[in-house]
């Protein structure tokens, strides 16, 4: 459209290049002063006269065109107000092609992107699907730029709430129940162990000490914890495939357990590491920001200290050129924490190269989302609603493009894959 509008004006305007056109054609601040706008001041010297005027007369030179609505003079400027339909039809004309939004700007470049990212042994809930589809609409914009894109899918796959789920699954669980369930059985004993957890605070302390087994290699503890996450990740790719997405690597946060020392004495050598009331931190009081724990009283990692050692398996082993984190506002502080301390570390790069990308909170009837207080939308029935309800419309409005079992198409269909 941009062009087409170049075109009209460079024919009814001598003395000035299309390519110098094209440049100085601008999108209004505001929908209401049109689609795009263009300035008449570099004329004025040209033709010799003002350039309200200028605008004026090359408004009526236009005339009508099929494709404006209308167009609007304000002062220098010459305001088009695009037809929507014809710009709809225009954009979907120009999508039907390979090429369509094709740039090389990012060739040679690698950008990973941390998103989706659920809790194993948890229901993948509505809260979820935010994180998952901004994260795969980026991975498809920067494809399209060029980019060598790393999907990564950051499983909670590690911490304390192993611990508990442990804790639950010995006291009240059983392999049957587990087994024919599936996460359902697992979300159940994780409630259950909160409900029992207010009353008895000494199996806070249990939990611990069974995290504290995992992350000391105890062979039961992390046979136990194997299997809710096996369990965990059939329920999670049967939900990705409703929503035809795929990942290049689910790595959580168990597969950087055996690279937290490493960041740990990186922090020490460094001369940030500090005690606090038990914990090793790093004070980031000059940068207004609460510090940021590296290993907890009982020298077990934690959040800050596997992404860290995320962060650093990831230049090293993808030399990304960004990095970018694709979770809820409430993580601000988190990330703003651990990006930091890897400047802290000598590193630069860390300013322009690492991007959390932030989401406002999805609520339940006003009440945060809670896997501990059962308060959850499953997403798989949301999507399994939704194909439905769009199976329905397709098959009342379109009666001839629907057959049993499906619609007519015959290469992958996001509504007959819940078929």
């Amino acid at each position: 459209m941009k062009e087409k509008i170049a075109q009209l004006i460079s024919n009814n305007v001598e003395g000035i290049e299309m390519s110098d056109i094209m440049a100085s054609i601008e999108i209004p601040p505001r929908p209401d002063m049109g689609d795009f706008a263009f300035p008449c001041f570099r004329l004025a010297k040209v033709l010799r006269k003002a350039p309200n005027m200028i605008a004026a007369d090359i408004k009526e030179a236009i005339g009508d065109v099929d494709f404006i609505e209308k167009i609007d003079v304000a002062g220098a400027y010459l305001n088009f107000y695009i037809k929507k339909d014809v710009f709809v039809k225009t954009m979907i004309e120009a999508a039907n092609t390979d090429d369509f939004g094709k740039s090389d700007i990012g060739e040679g470049q690698t950008i990973c992107i941390d998103y989706s990212s659920p809790n194993v042994a948890k229901n993948f809930h509505v809260g979820h699907l935010r994180t998952t589809i901004i994260g795969n609409s980026l991975y498809k914009i920067h494809s399209k730029l060029g980019y060598n894109v790393v999907r990564i899918n950051h499983l909670g796959d590690w911490g304390t709430q192993f611990g508990k789920l442990i804790v639950a699954y010995k006291a009240w669980g059983s392999k049957e129940a587990v087994e024919k369930d599936g996460i359902s059985e697992l979300m159940k004993l994780y409630v259950k162990f909160h409900e029992e957890a207010d009353k008895n605070p000494e199996l806070v302390d249990e939990a611990r000490a069974w995290f504290n087994k995992m992350e000391n290699g105890d062979e039961e503890a992390l046979s136990i914890w194997q299997w809710f996450k096996d369990i965990s990740l059939v329920e999670y790719k049967r939900t990705y495939n409703l929503l035809g997405m795929d990942f290049d690597y689910y790595l959580g946060e168990s597969f950087y357990r055996d690279k937290c020392q490493a960041v740990v004495d990186k922090v020490k050598a460094a001369g940030l590491l500090k005690e606090s009331e038990g914990a090793m931190i790093v004070d980031l009081s000059d940068y207004d920001m609460a510090p940021c724990i590296i290993t907890k009283k009982d020298g077990s990692s934690i959040y800050a200290t596997r992404d860290l050692a995320a962060i650093f398996y990831r230049k090293d082993t993808y030399h990304f050129s960004k990095c970018l984190y694709v979770t809820g506002q409430e993580q601000k502080l988190h990330f703003a924490q651990v990006f930091k301390v890897v400047e802290l570390l000598g590193n630069e790069w860390a300013k322009d190269q690492l991007v959390h990308i932030p989401y406002g909170l999805v609520s339940l009837e006003g009440a945060k989302l809670s896997t501990r207080s059962g308060n959850i939308i499953y997403a798989e029935d949301i999507l399994k609603d939704a194909i439905a309800k769009s199976l329905e419309i397709i098959t009342e409005k379109s009666p001839k493009s629907s057959k049993q079992g499906g619609c007519s198409q015959e290469s992958w269909c996001w509504c007959c894959s819940f078929q």
